[in-house]
């Protein structure tokens, strides 16, 4: 079943979602490193708040942002950060577990105000809207946690900071 990879794939990103979680100074939530860029703790918030995306795909034919509210996240602090991920993570993993891949398989619309933004098998939008997504910004937490000088943890093997 394919619903058994992305869980084994969910559950591996989530652990290293968490390494990066677990190293974020509360004490510069509030810092960004450009005008344009998000806050570290907003970044981090969107990087939780995307695993809500599993069951929202799964569970419906569509959904348009201007019509709709996705429930997105602002966790305070770290310990909160960290217990909101392994709850959306424990959330995406049970209805997954009950997922049989003609579900998987079925269309799937993204829209804002009826306007079409993407329409993909389900299978393709958990990868991109949650998996990728997740990747994209947990990197950019890792460029953060760089320009604060805290050391930054190995993810796909050892970082500069962990030989």
């Amino acid at each position: 079943m394919l619903s058994k990879a992305i869980i084994s794939e969910l559950k591996h990103e989530s652990a290293s979602t968490e390494k990066i979680l677990d190293r974020l100074p509360e004490e510069h939530f509030s810092w960004r490193p450009h005008e344009k860029s998000m806050s570290l703790k907003r970044l981090a918030n969107h990087v939780v708040e995307l695993t809500q995306w599993i069951p929202v795909v799964i569970k419906s034919p569509s959904f348009d942002f201007g019509t709709e509210v996705f429930p997105g996240k602002n966790a305070g602090t770290r310990q909160e950060l960290l217990e909101t991920l392994r709850t959306c993570v424990n959330e995406a993993v049970a209805v997954l577990e009950n997922t049989s891949d003609e579900v998987l398989g079925e269309r799937w619309t993204f829209k804002k105000s009826g306007i079409l933004i993407v329409e993909a098998p389900k299978k393709v939008l958990i990868r991109q809207l949650a998996l990728n997504h997740i990747i994209h910004h947990r990197g950019q937490l890792s460029v953060y946690l760089r320009l604060l000088n805290v050391p930054v943890p190995g993810l796909y093997g050892p970082s500069a900071d962990e030989k």
